[in-house]
């Protein structure tokens, strides 16, 4: 997601935290994960002057975003599934929904369903597993093809498999090539990246023309230091974070 976001935006001053010491978010209850982004954001919202802030976690927007809005005045936005989206793409009628337990169990992903895609048939696969082989690969770890190829193995199994497939949760894009290649070809994956970096230039009133360069140096922080953590530094570099600091929360 923050490819597409810095894709657009480029010329803006970026600081990315994510949460390892409270990974997974998948499968925490809704007050654990509102406790955990409010306390992170709250951290850093009182060491920068922030203008906005990406919830970039399906399973944290669709429960914390009411609350997040009411506790900080910059504007917040939330990630959701691209069911609607995919309902324009879709050829046969079938879309197929990847994503965490917490987020295919959610009153909120039926809203959009029965919202947006009350004329198509939503097949809804969860997987944990999914998010550990994309952090896995983060960390510079070779993928086992049919550990993926297990997880989606009953969408495989269909008679009408979907032909379009919502890319649920922000670390399945990591594993985009891993999917397509057991996939067929004419199935085709989306996420909400695209649009969340267009949600993000509105909100600023971005306008990379005129816009110069930010001068500071963009900064990822995470909640748990160790020798796991610096594996990521490389990655991290790779897409333009000077320097990975550990995120002091109290009582965290």
């Amino acid at each position: 997601m923050y490819q597409e976001i810095r894709k657009l935006l480029p010329n803006l001053h970026y600081l990315y935290a994510f949460d390892n010491k409270g990974f997974p978010y998948g499968q925490k209850s809704a007050s654990e994960i509102i406790k955990c982004i409010i306390s992170i954001v709250n951290a850093i919202s009182q060491r920068f002057q922030l203008s906005l802030v990406v919830i970039a976690c399906n399973s944290a927007s669709i429960v914390s975003l009411p609350f997040l809005r009411k506790h900080f005045t910059f504007p917040i936005v939330g990630v959701v599934p691209a069911i609607k989206p995919a309902t324009c793409l879709t050829r046969n009628g079938v879309i197929g929904l990847l994503a965490t337990h917490g987020t295919v169990k959610s009153n909120y992903i039926q809203q959009l369903i029965t919202q947006f895609a009350h004329e198509c048939k939503i097949e809804m696969l969860s997987s944990s597993k999914l998010v550990e082989l994309a952090e896995a690969k983060l960390h510079g770890e070779i993928i086992n093809l049919a550990d993926i190829r297990e997880i989606i193995k009953p969408w495989l199994c269909m008679q009408v498999s979907p032909d379009t497939i919502v890319l649920g949760c922000t670390h399945f894009p990591l594993l985009r090539h891993e999917l397509q290649s057991i996939l067929s070809d004419k199935i085709q994956l989306v996420d909400s990246g695209t649009a969340i970096a267009r949600r993000i230039g509105s909100l600023l009133k971005y306008n990379k023309s005129k816009k110069k360069p930010f001068s500071k140096e963009n900064i990822a922080f995470c909640t748990r230091m160790d020798n796991n953590t610096m594996q990521l530094v490389p990655v991290l570099q790779y897409y333009g974070f000077h320097c990975l600091k550990k995120l002091i929360i109290c009582n965290y």
